[in-house]
């Protein structure tokens, strides 16, 4: 829009006169700076709204910088970037699950365009129970369908669609692996997460199953912050364990450095279920690429932003698995490797 003005300033040999037309002069230059000033408020006001992305997490914020990368990723894939297309809020729990409820009550209210929780079925569940209307992608390690996230595997028929990354399957392959790899360790310590439900109760029931049917025995400890990981190891040392198995937790995904150091100062053989923590020291690992689960979700999430319906996306499955080993570890707790073992692993670090 132009805006067209006149103005007529008579100037007069009366001292009265010449600033009467001083005084019109500047109130003109004074409407057309406010006019001119007003103008990039206007055209901010026009911008569209960029849509937003829900993220929720149970790890540590900043602990493994991977995970929003490859989220990141997905979502370049897809078509959508950050800053740009899409607004992404990253919620980052560090194991205190409790804050779920008041966190989703928040993006629900303000009504954002999707909510992603890859590698949290705690956030999932609790997604899926708050709203019917908003779409969720997810990432769990247990069976969507049985979880009540969807109605199957290829036709959604909901709000909600993602990866399943089979964790039964993978806790019963670690502790097979683990056995493999410690021929004569017989007592295996168990580390859970109480507060993250759903993986607390399969890991457990799963583990019993496997152990039984290797002869093997088992043992759980409980820790869900810093200090609690702290005395569970200190227990190791008053009950002698074999081995520890560290259960698949977002909250112990992020504390890899402490629980390398904790188990090389105990001497104690241990394994989680991602790779982060044997670049740390740990022993081994085995489980699905959690970075490629990201990408996953983030593609999934781009795809929705970009006008598909969670229902038109069948739930993927995980096929891509990962066997480290730290044989720098190995080595300074007196095991042998055999070299069958070291030729499956996709990764040995030396």
């Amino acid at each position: 829009m132009v805006l067209f003005a006149a103005f007529q300033v008579r100037v007069t040999p009366l001292g009265a006169g010449e600033w009467q037309s001083r005084l019109e002069g500047e109130s003109f230059f004074a409407l057309i700076g406010g006019v001119a000033a007003a103008w990039p408020v206007a055209v901010r006001a026009q911008q569209p709204t960029l849509p937003v992305v829900g993220f929720i997490n149970g790890e540590a914020a900043g602990a493994l910088p991977s995970r929003a990368a490859a989220f990141r990723k997905g979502l370049n894939e897809a078509g959508c970037v950050e800053g740009q297309t899409v607004t992404v809020e990253y919620h980052w729990l560090d194991g205190h699950y409790e804050r779920l409820p008041a966190l989703l009550a928040d993006l629900i209210r303000r009504r954002v365009d999707v909510i992603a929780t890859p590698g949290s079925t705690a956030a999932a569940l609790a997604a899926k129970a708050a709203t019917e209307t908003i779409p969720i992608v997810f990432g769990v390690a247990e069976d969507p369908v049985r979880l009540g996230l969807v109605a199957s595997l290829l036709h959604p028929d909901g709000n909600a669609t993602g990866i399943n990354s089979f964790a039964q399957e993978v806790i019963a392959k670690r502790l097979e692996l683990m056995h493999e790899l410690l021929p004569n360790a017989n007592r295996f310590a168990v580390l859970l997460n109480p507060a993250n439900t759903s993986s607390f109760q399969v890991t457990s029931r799963v583990l019993q199953e496997a152990a039984r049917s290797l002869g093997l025995e088992v043992m759980s400890y409980n820790a869900g912050t810093d200090a609690e990981i702290e005395a569970a190891f200190a227990a190791f040392s008053h009950k002698p364990v074999d081995a520890l198995f560290i259960g698949p937790d977002a909250f112990f995904a992020g504390r890899g450095a402490q629980l390398a150091a904790l188990a090389a100062r105990g001497r104690i053989p241990a394994s989680s279920s991602g790779r982060e923590a044997v670049d740390a020291g740990l022993l081994m690992s085995y489980g699905t690429s959690f970075d490629d689960m990201f990408r996953q979700v983030g593609i999934y999430t781009g795809s929705i932003l970009k006008g598909v319906k969670p229902a038109e996306l069948p739930v993927l499955q995980s096929t891509k698995f990962e066997f480290v080993i730290n044989l720098r570890t190995a080595r300074s707790l007196g095991l042998d490797v055999s070299p069958m073992l070291l030729a499956r692993a996709d990764e040995v670090i030396e």
